[in-house]
């Protein structure tokens, strides 16, 4: 046993490190810490165990305590709050005298002599498993070399998320769709303390991959060259750093800090959850504008398709400048294949694509920039793998998939809610209330189950979008409506004839 071998071969007060002479000792601790690592991760589940646990490492055991170490203060702190009970749990069993456990943050840079432990069994990535960047972080994730944090992390947990330096206005393509929004962010951000503000907060909706976050980017780092104090954040980050100040007891430091800024910028405000975190928030907004600071914000929707926030943070937002990023037109479609191309032509200089196709794939893709680049990635393994020149024949089948992946039209949950409420004669408003009349269910349920059906977003997803119900809400409508147009033709044509009407 495990412990049997390291009480005869280590006295009570002799550290057993990773980096010992004793090789027998560090395949002890190798192997003990696999044996935990495999029970944390059958108490807590892969996602919960990748998210947290990937990343600790087990240095060494002394006198009844365990010491682990964490790349980041942020994880330390979530650990230490959240998880080191079930910790010292699981080490027990491979170490029965151990009576405490002990998190710190490990040095950015260790000699080689002197890494620790890795888990033997972490269901981490390579990129995950990677030693730490030299530079010191609070962000609880890989950053490339390509980015760079705007402020640095501070223990009242307000810490920005990394800028990618690419990410620029030189590097922004400037089409129809997105003229509009690229110019206030622009001359948002072009503005130098003490000037006037024009458009505050400014606020940019468009769907996934249309260039909402490379034009906040791009905003954060021209404010930065004027020499203006700016923070970006991710919704998710600013809710961390939130949580973690209130667990620190340094909210106070939080809010000074935040409020302190120039220009702040907050990317995905569509996943701000929370009670608090919005109460917060919405003062922070306030605080922010009534101070004359700029505020830049981007979500997948306008203000007022944003349910799942309070109502007062809705009305703030709306009282700025909102503009929507539309759907890339073929133009700048074509535009952006030809950038695309061109920086694959750096790493493979034989990679030629004919205007021809080139026209071919700009007028077959609709959607966004995502599916350009992964159709600019299929044409160069075509050209790579088979030698041939790319034909607009041979460009229809690598780009194939792509095509019929977004064959059928995008259906929005708030079409829906406005489609059904006309339909029925009530209002939208009615919809998402907690109404309990017969002629409000059953058109919710009947909203509820088209959501389903006609969208991907989750159960939990459509119960926020319905006024912040539970899952289970969604699920009860769901399969009433199923039995009910199963069993009524009448009620399964009204629902045929509103799914043609969401979807033509």
């Amino acid at each position: 046993m495990l412990n049997e071998h390291l009480r005869t071969n280590v006295s009570p007060f002799q550290t057993v490190h990773a980096a010992t002479p004793n090789e027998s000792d560090s395949a002890i601790l190798r192997a003990a810490w696999a044996q935990a690592c495999r029970r944390l991760r059958a108490e807590v589940g892969e996602d919960v165990f990748v998210s947290w646990f990937a990343r600790l490492e087990l240095d060494s055991v002394s006198a009844g305590s365990a010491r682990l170490s964490v790349p980041t203060k942020f994880l330390k702190s979530w650990i230490t709050a959240h998880y080191t009970d079930r910790i010292l749990a699981a080490l027990t069993t491979e170490f029965s005298d151990l009576t405490e456990v002990v998190i710190t943050v490990r040095s950015s840079v260790r000699p080689q002599a002197h890494r620790p432990l890795r888990p033997v069994e972490a269901g981490s990535s390579t990129n995950e498993r990677a030693a730490p960047s030299s530079r010191s972080s609070d962000l609880d994730a890989p950053v490339a070399h390509a980015t760079a944090a705007v402020h640095h992390p501070d223990a009242d947990g307000l810490s920005g998320s990394p800028l990618d330096r690419r990410l620029t206005f030189s590097s922004f393509l400037i089409g129809r769709s997105n003229q509009l929004a690229h110019a206030a962010a622009q001359r948002v951000s072009s503005a130098r303390s003490g000037e006037p503000l024009l458009y505050n907060p400014l606020y940019i909706h468009a769907s996934v991959g249309l260039g909402k976050t490379h034009l906040l980017q791009a905003a954060a780092h021209a404010a930065m060259e004027n020499g203006r104090r700016v923070i970006y954040l991710t919704a998710e980050k600013f809710m961390y750093g939130f949580v973690l100040s209130l667990k620190n007891q340094s909210s106070i430091a939080f809010k000074e800090k935040l409020r302190a800024i120039d220009v702040l910028v907050i990317d995905d405000v569509q996943f701000l959850q929370g009670k608090s975190i919005q109460h917060e928030f919405c003062h922070t907004l306030n605080a922010l504008i009534d101070a004359g600071r700029q505020i830049i914000i981007a979500a997948d929707r306008p203000p007022a398709d944003l349910e799942s926030l309070d109502e007062r943070v809705r009305s703030r937002l709306a009282g700025g400048l909102c503009v929507e990023m539309g759907s890339l037109d073929e133009a700048l479609r074509a535009k952006i294949l030809e950038t695309r191309i061109a920086a694959a032509r750096v790493a493979q200089p034989g990679f030629e694509v004919s205007p021809a196709v080139i026209a071919y794939v700009a007028r077959t893709i609709l959607t966004n920039g995502r599916d350009l680049e992964g159709a600019v990635n299929r044409l160069l393994a075509h050209a790579m793998l088979s030698g041939s020149p790319l034909s607009v024949e041979v460009a229809e089948g690598a780009i194939r998939d792509l095509v019929r992946a977004r064959d059928p039209k995008r259906v929005k949950i708030e079409d829906i809610q406005k489609l059904v409420a006309t339909h029925y004669n009530v209002s939208r408003a009615d919809i998402l209330s907690s109404r309990r009349t017969a002629t409000v269910v059953r058109p919710r349920q009947i909203a509820m189950y088209l959501s389903k059906v006609l969208t991907l977003r989750s159960l939990p997803e459509i119960g926020r979008r319905f006024g912040g119900r539970d899952h289970t809400t969604v699920l009860h409508a769901v399969r009433k409506i199923e039995g009910l147009a199963g069993r009524d033709g009448l009620l399964s044509e009204e629902i045929e004839l509103l799914k043609r009407m969401l979807t033509d």
